[in-house]
């Protein structure tokens, strides 16, 4: 059917078929890593290391301009 859409240029349903045979299509996910740059498993430790980060990101001193 591919190959008969391609032939005919019917592109729609050319990509309605391709993306058809390819199937669901997910990026991998991206581990969260502790601070030294190791991936955590964990879910909770995951959890944890995602608040301890955004803690600090969220809450840093202000610098005073000279």
């Amino acid at each position: 059917m591919a190959k008969k859409s391609a032939r005919e240029e019917n592109m729609k349903q050319l990509y309605d078929t391709t993306k058809k045979l390819a199937g669901k299509y997910s990026k991998p996910e991206r581990p969260v890593k502790d601070k030294e740059g190791r991936p955590i498993t964990e879910i909770q430790e995951q959890r944890d290391r995602l608040v301890e980060y955004f803690e600090q990101l969220l809450n840093y001193s202000a610098v005073e301009n000279p």
